[in-house]
């Protein structure tokens, strides 16, 4: 039964003409029905131990796209990190806040809805409707489940966009999944190191920070029918444009 319920969440995006519009209505749908089992109860243990790799200092200020309700938000803030986060439920929003434990003012950011308290703004909204004056100032980037969580023909548009919101490349600590897509439907969707080069690699420089077994705290990807998972890290440095 359980697998059956995640394979029809896939076949949302496959019964019907993919969009960024019907993205949204799924990802809504997820989190009225409370299905969120990529929300960590902590801070990610892999963004403690790796985001100093960046070697980017606070207050530099730091983009968390499709970020949830995560306590990463409020890990990145406490070092002393101006944080902008992008997320599109106000479900979520929400409820981070009253997980955080403070009231946030909340204003327009047009489109978005803005949420702003102690170094933290959350912008309520659609990802792909961020324009640059939105993302001013940021210096790095924190992906811990955005790439992975969209089927290729988004996760095409998502870098593209990204990537367009800055006047040069930003330094990016990305954390993906790669195992065998076919003995799962995503979301999670596998998103191996090739397929990350093959996004990024014109722009940026890609490092494997660290690589380990996701299965052992993950065990309900075992239950999906995975037999083998990693969970990787890698820093993405821009590169240096050669002089002409």
């Amino acid at each position: 039964m359980g697998k059956m319920m995640y394979r029809s969440r896939t076949q949302f995006f496959q019964s019907r003409p993919l969009s960024i519009g019907m993205h949204s209505e799924f990802w809504h749908e997820r989190w009225q029905r409370g299905e969120t089992g990529w929300h960590l109860d902590s801070v990610n243990p892999l963004l403690e131990q790796n985001w100093s790799r960046l070697e980017v200092e606070p207050p530099a200020r730091v983009l968390v796209p499709l970020c949830g309700k995560s306590h990463d938000l409020g890990w990145l803030a406490r070092r002393g990190h101006r944080v902008v986060g992008v997320e599109l439920s106000r479900i979520a929003v929400d409820g981070f806040f009253a997980d955080y434990g403070v009231t946030p003012e909340i204003g327009e950011a047009s489109p978005f809805r803005r949420y702003t308290a102690g170094g933290l703004d959350i912008l309520c909204g659609d990802f792909f409707d961020l324009e640059p004056w939105h993302v001013a100032e940021v210096e790095a980037i924190y992906d811990r489940g955005s790439l992975v969580a969209l089927p290729p023909d988004l996760r095409e548009r998502y870098v593209s966009h990204l990537q367009g919101l800055f006047p040069k490349p930003a330094r990016m600590l990305l954390i993906t999944f790669d195992y065998a897509q076919s003995e799962m439907d995503g979301p999670p969707f596998s998103v191996g190191e090739e397929e990350v080069a093959r996004l990024f690699g014109a722009s940026h420089r890609i490092d494997r920070l660290t690589i380990t077994d996701a299965l052992p705290v993950n065990p309900r990807f075992l239950e999906r029918g995975v037999t083998a998972m990693n969970e990787i890290v890698l820093e993405l440095t821009p590169r240096v444009p050669r002089c002409s």
